[in-house]
């Protein structure tokens, strides 16, 4: 086949030639079978691995093979239509690239891109990793799994985090449209004004701060995977003990999703006595439904600003708590784990915190002052906390579906005095279970001491007071076990 000079410009009256097709895909992995693109293989097949660049899509859309003593070039057959900006991107800027694909009837199915250096040739993205990261993010733009590591030694996108203006000028180009439309018209508004020599450098270095933390967001589906209900127990069995009502009621919160394969319309509120596992059992949600998540921690919020972020009309602002979190987590759909929301009235600066939730959890789109951009908020789960629910207004309450958790009765504290709390404080500071021995009626005394305090949290220091006095004894008086009797729990905790 005819190589091009890329270095010249068409001829007056010619038209660029297409050679491709555009299909459809939801892929959120790509293989052979399922390829970015696909070149012509009619008269080469192409290696495993080939190296070259995409040519100038001026003059023709291909692929020029540059191997050690020949180059030739195929055409694009099809394009897998996410990836056609990116295509043309390393086209236009000759970047150098290596090809994995796999020859079948269809033609040569490249299922990766690598961007590499070769003949003297410069790796021209703005970002080391940059390629492998766009890639990523186009092929889950459609998808709401992670794209999983694979066995080939590709660059690693994961970590890169867009910072320069080329970097984000670059994403834009051939990733822009894996974001919301109302992002993508502020990210172009944005960058018009960190580029402006018409207004000050603090307002440029804004700009660019905020269209970093925002382009480093996966803006995901809200489409729902279906969670499979005997893993979803599995993972709450390991995290409570009984709390059969509690464990139900969650699981028919995942059976709705699995049904709709979207988030339910109300979030958790876990309300109960300090000490019961409300916190652990929202992270063992966010475990069962595979998302990131974050915490709002209510008691420690007493001004609304510290949510929303501040306006840009200050050397000093910031973005809020809230925008920060999706910005750690890196994806927009996560779960937002509000400590303490009884707490969330209490507000002391200009305004009510609580007024401020009620934007996050109507999922209408949250807009924080500093970004200046409404971020849609229809994959957040919120769960709630709280030890108190008269002290949470009408208004927050409507927006949770209540799950009361109550304390743990004399016999489930035994139980889990003695075969979770202690074992694990064992395991922790290495000794045996034979070498720290509770005594029925010691166990009974250690139950009986805490009967007065809610939850388990005063059992578990006693698990650790009891293990490192049997430690001290092993160790010190070279005992080679530790009985507790009911007499020495007393002495010991009194």
């Amino acid at each position: 086949m005819p190589v091009f000079d890329f270095n010249q410009t068409p001829e007056k009256g010619t038209t660029p030639e297409c050679t491709y097709t555009t299909f459809q895909s939801n892929e959120d992995k790509a293989s052979p079978e399922k390829p970015i693109l696909i070149l012509d293989n009619q008269k080469c097949q192409w290696a495993h691995h080939s190296c070259g660049v995409f040519t100038n899509p001026v003059h023709r859309t291909s692929f020029e093979f540059k191997e050690e003593k020949t180059a030739a070039s195929a055409d694009i057959r099809k394009v897998d239509s996410r990836f056609v900006s990116l295509i043309r991107w390393l086209g236009e800027n000759r970047i150098n690239v290596r090809l994995s694909g796999e020859n079948r009837t269809e033609g040569y199915c490249v299922y990766r891109i690598r961007e590499i250096a070769f003949g003297g040739g410069k790796k021209l993205s703005a970002e080391d990793g940059f390629l492998q990261y766009m890639i990523e993010r186009l092929l889950s733009s459609s998808a709401p799994a992670e794209l999983p590591a694979d066995e080939d030694d590709m660059e690693d996108g994961d970590d890169l985090k867009l910072t320069s203006l080329q970097s984000i000028t670059d994403f834009m180009t051939c990733a822009g449209r894996t974001l919301p439309d109302n992002i993508r018209l502020w990210a172009r508004r944005n960058l018009a004004v960190a580029r402006s020599s018409e207004v000050s450098q603090e307002e440029r270095r804004h700009a660019q701060r905020a269209l970093s933390i925002m382009m480093n967001i996966r803006w995901k589906s809200n489409y729902f995977e279906a969670i499979d209900p005997d893993e979803a127990r599995r993972i709450l069995d390991e995290t409570l003990y009984g709390m059969e009502k509690v464990k139900q009621r969650i699981i028919e919160t995942i059976i709705q999703i699995n049904r709709t394969h979207t988030l339910p319309a109300y979030g958790l509120l876990l309300v109960g006595p300090a000490g019961t596992g409300k916190s652990q059992i929202a992270y063992a949600v966010a475990k069962i439904l595979k998302l990131p998540w974050t915490t709002l921690d209510m008691s420690s919020i007493n001004d609304p600003e510290q949510l929303t972020g501040s306006s840009r009309v200050y050397a000093n602002a910031k973005p809020g708590i809230i925008l920060e979190a999706f910005s750690m987590a890196g994806e927009s759909n996560l779960v937002f784990i509000i400590n303490e929301l009884d707490k969330a009235a209490s507000g002391k600066g200009n305004g009510n915190p609580a007024d401020v939730l009620l934007t996050l959890l109507d999922n209408l789109g949250f807009t924080d002052n500093y970004m200046e951009c409404m971020v849609p908020t229809s994959g957040v789960y919120p769960i709630a906390t709280a030890n108190d629910k008269s002290q949470i207004s009408a208004p927050l309450m409507s927006r949770f579906a209540v799950i009361e958790i109550p304390d743990y009765t004399f016999e489930e504290k035994k139980v889990i005095f003695s075969r979770f709390a202690l074992p694990k404080v064992l395991k922790r500071i290495g000794l045996e279970a034979h070498e720290c021995i509770i005594e029925g009626d010691a166990l009974d005394a250690v139950i009986r001491k805490y009967s007065d305090t809610s939850g388990i949290r005063d059992l578990e220091q006693a698990a650790e007071h009891l293990a490192a006095n049997a430690l001290y004894q092993i160790e010190v008086d070279h005992r080679k076990e530790v009985r507790f009797t009911k007499e020495a729990v007393k002495e010991l905790l009194d």
